[in-house]
């Protein structure tokens, strides 16, 4: 790991010749599955793949993995609305 905290990953050819994938596609594989078991949040998994957030979503419906949207996301966004029409109204 260098001191940005970034580390390399180093993973012979033969292997992504082998399962015929790209070493961006593997990340984006990687990416998808730790965000699919819950170990990584949408943004962490999206910057892991160096992909917007319409385009990794785009990859997780590509692999019929659902966003997470859980009861903390519903109160986030319904307070956000609140604040939103508050600032409307004003």
């Amino acid at each position: 790991m260098d001191k940005n905290g970034d580390m390399d990953l180093l993973i012979k050819e033969e292997i992504l010749e082998k399962a015929e994938i790209t070493a961006e596609e593997l990340i984006i594989e990687i990416a998808v599955h730790l965000y699919d078991i819950g170990r990584l949040s949408m943004g962490q998994a999206r910057n892991l793949a160096q992909l917007d957030q319409i385009s990794f979503q785009k990859e997780l419906a590509k692999r019929d993995v659902y966003i997470q949207y859980d009861i903390k996301d519903l109160e986030t966004d319904l307070e956000n609305l609140r604040k939103l029409k508050g600032r409307k109204a004003s």
